[in-house]
């Protein structure tokens, strides 16, 4: 599951000196204080030392098969990605973030928010695949909400793809319901939206 506009999602505009694009954002910076913690993950802020880790998950075309365009092609390509995430997270106080495992501290997935350009905020994760299947997306969605709800989020949007039943039930499970259909990435997605 993911927003559906990496290009447009940056709109807005940075307050103060803005950290360089390598410069994580920090606990006592504005919005959300990280690190966000549940039982078995955390999220944390992105930073350019995690190109390699979160590469081998966007690398992977069956976990990209719901994200966006699909398998990111380059680490080049994955470097560019988490610096609009950290630009993103300057801007709005809040982002997609590296999904850490508590115990190893390593990079397993992505999760977070991410302003839409018609205003509305998105949740969206991706998971390593062997990752997958013993609730940890449910467990990084309900990070998301915490994150949300700790900056005054009241709404969240979510868009997932019809025939992704795993994605539609950690989101039915959390409490969105399903709100329309709209086009994404030249595929129908099925609206989900929750008030926080």
């Amino acid at each position: 599951m993911r927003f559906t506009d990496r290009s447009r999602r940056l709109a807005g505009r940075a307050f103060g000196r803005a950290p360089r694009d390598d410069e994580p954002e920090s606990a006592g910076s504005r919005g959300v204080r990280f690190p966000v913690t549940g039982r078995r993950l955390e999220l944390r802020p992105f930073s350019l030392d995690d190109v390699p880790a979160i590469h081998r998950v966007y690398s992977d075309p069956e976990v990209m098969r719901w994200v966006g365009h699909g398998a990111v092609g380059s680490q080049a390509a994955t470097e560019s990605i988490l610096r609009q995430y950290m630009a993103h997270q300057r801007l709005h106080g809040f982002a997609f973030w590296a999904v850490t495992d508590r115990e190893t501290g390593e990079v397993v997935g992505d999760a977070g928010l991410a302003r839409t350009v018609d205003g509305e905020i998105e949740m969206g994760y991706t998971l390593a695949r062997d990752r997958w299947g013993v609730g940890l997306g449910t467990e990084t969605a309900a990070l998301c909400l915490k994150a949300g709800r700790s900056i005054g989020v009241e709404r969240l949007r979510a868009l997932v793809e019809e025939p992704n039943v795993a994605s539609r039930h950690v989101l039915e499970k959390l409490g969105f319901e399903q709100d329309g259909v709209t086009l994404a990435f030249g595929r129908p997605h099925l609206v989900y939206r929750l008030t926080l």
